[in-house]
């Protein structure tokens, strides 16, 4: 049996995930440190601490209790759940269509959106949420592309790939 198919020791399971969980969550402590009244050196560090640093050591000190076993059936399950939802290998002609579009929409307005910006006048808000909403739309669309579109994608990049007409 795979040591990603074993389910490790339960306690040491549980407090490994706990770990992990509560790095996760440590950013998420910025805010309370903000508004202590720390020199502004101490809420930086404390603040850069908790972005980095503080969940890295959390993730390595739940690695160690769960042990190797541990890990591997984690991971093989977080992987294996996300690989299952997220990057199906082949998608249907009108998902591509529609993740092309997708694609398509934010390298078009952000080409776009210098020239056009010019003839109007506009508030910088509006165009931060465009933009961020452009960003968003672009990363959507490479996960409805699927899989397929990622080696593509990947091709890109590789001197001697060559297209299969």
């Amino acid at each position: 049996m795979n040591t990603a198919e074993q389910s490790p020791p339960a306690w040491r399971f549980r407090i490994g995930v706990s770990l992990f969980v509560l790095g996760l969550l440590s950013p998420l402590g910025i805010p309370l440190v903000t508004a202590t009244n720390l020199s502004t050196t101490w809420k930086t560090t404390l603040s850069g601490l908790l972005m980095l640093g503080i969940p890295e050591l959390f993730w390595l000190v739940a690695a160690a209790i769960m042990g190797k076993p541990g890990f591997n059936y984690l991971k093989a399950k977080v992987f294996g759940t996300f690989k299952r939802y997220t990057l199906p290998k082949k998608v249907s002609r009108t998902r591509y269509r529609l993740g092309l579009v997708m694609l398509v929409i934010p390298l078009l307005y952000g080409w776009l959106e210098p020239y056009v910006s010019l003839l109007i006048s506009g508030d910088d808000k509006r165009q931060v949420i465009f933009a961020i909403a452009g960003d968003v739309l672009l990363l959507a669309s490479l996960f409805v592309l699927g899989s397929e579109f990622w080696e593509k994608l990947g091709a890109l990049f590789i001197y001697e790939a060559k297209p299969q007409i």
